[in-house]
């Protein structure tokens, strides 16, 4: 399958877009809005196009983007069948074929009861484009493991330091086994289609061998379904968010399975904080905790704790 984000565009489009899709390796997201300057975000800097689909560093000369071609970009995105993607838009994203990723922004139609039932005259779309790097936790693995065993491990990095990356690839080399451990059956809980990427229901990054995907779903809920129906040797979820995810967790611990989890925050008192719980809570349900960080802009590992080494 063809992973190149050329594919985003309709044909008649293609030209302009070819040197963006040249640069594909280099580009983190391509932010489109109405009447606004395209934006590329590329090696961790701004770049534009020009009136030529070009890179170009000066504001004066970035193209604009036209509504025409926002809306179009849209429907082919959509494979010109938006109704088909109802459900993709209420949650505010579309996946695509290579795992990239689509945002939308614009106006929310409402339920009666305040909910989201879909969103019209979309103006703004953030291309996020996938970038699977393999080999990513080599560095981590030797840590991760205590006489063959899978430590239950939490990630912590601020926005853009790299975990989604760094657990997508520590996923991938649990289930097909590496030099401190034997494969194991991973289950995954997608619920923003950012790990595995599936498009159509199919797994678009590499996860390994032995990985479950349940795509779409709430963490808190499919952790739940895939114990009940996967048998899961480990469980992995992006991005922590809730405690009831936290409380999912710990009965999928209980059960039995390893855990793999990563969170939003500075450093673990960061993550403590924002769910209110003492740090013998996170201690009873993770042996390992690993923060992520940018330096040069660089993302990088800060720090590695184990449980119970008095560094908190």
């Amino acid at each position: 399958m063809d992973n190149g984000i050329i594919q985003l565009f309709p044909q008649q489009y293609r030209a302009f877009w070819r040197r963006t899709a040249e640069e594909q390796e280099h580009i983190q997201e391509i932010r489109l809005r109405a009447g606004r300057p395209v934006i590329l975000h590329r090696k961790g800097r701004e770049a534009y196009l020009d009136e030529k689909g070009e890179l170009t560093d000066l504001y004066s000369n970035a193209y604009v983007m036209e509504e025409k071609m926002l809306r179009e970009i849209l429907e082919h995105i959509c494979h010109y069948s938006p109704y088909a993607f109802e459900e993709e838009i209420r949650r505010g994203f579309v996946t695509v074929a290579g795992g990239h990723r689509v945002g939308v922004a614009g106006q929310a139609v409402l339920e009666a009861d305040g909910s989201i039932r879909t969103l019209k005259n979309i103006s703004f779309l953030n291309i996020r484009v996938s970038h699977q790097m393999k080999g990513a936790a080599d560095g981590i693995l030797p840590v991760m493991y205590r006489k063959g065993s899978l430590k239950n491990a939490l990630l912590i990095s601020p926005p853009g330091c790299g975990k989604t990356t760094l657990l997508r690839d520590l996923i991938r080399q649990v289930s097909d086994g590496n030099a401190y451990g034997r494969g194991a059956a991973v289950g995954v809980v997608d619920e923003r289609s950012e790990l595995a990427g599936s498009y159509l229901g199919r797994v678009q990054n590499d996860l390994g061998m032995r990985t479950d995907v349940l795509d779409g779903c709430p963490k808190e809920t499919g952790m739940l379904l895939l114990l009940r129906s996967m048998s899961p040797e480990v469980i992995a979820i992006d991005e922590l968010g809730s405690d009831g995810e936290l409380r999912a967790l710990g009965q999928a611990a209980a059960c039995g399975c390893r855990i793999l989890a990563t969170a939003h925050g500075e450093d673990r008192r960061d993550v403590e904080r924002r769910f209110g719980l003492q740090p013998d809570y996170w201690e009873k349900l993770f042996d390992l905790f690993i923060v992520l960080g940018k330096e040069n802009g660089k993302c990088l590992v800060r720090q590695i704790s184990e449980r119970g080494d008095g560094r908190w």
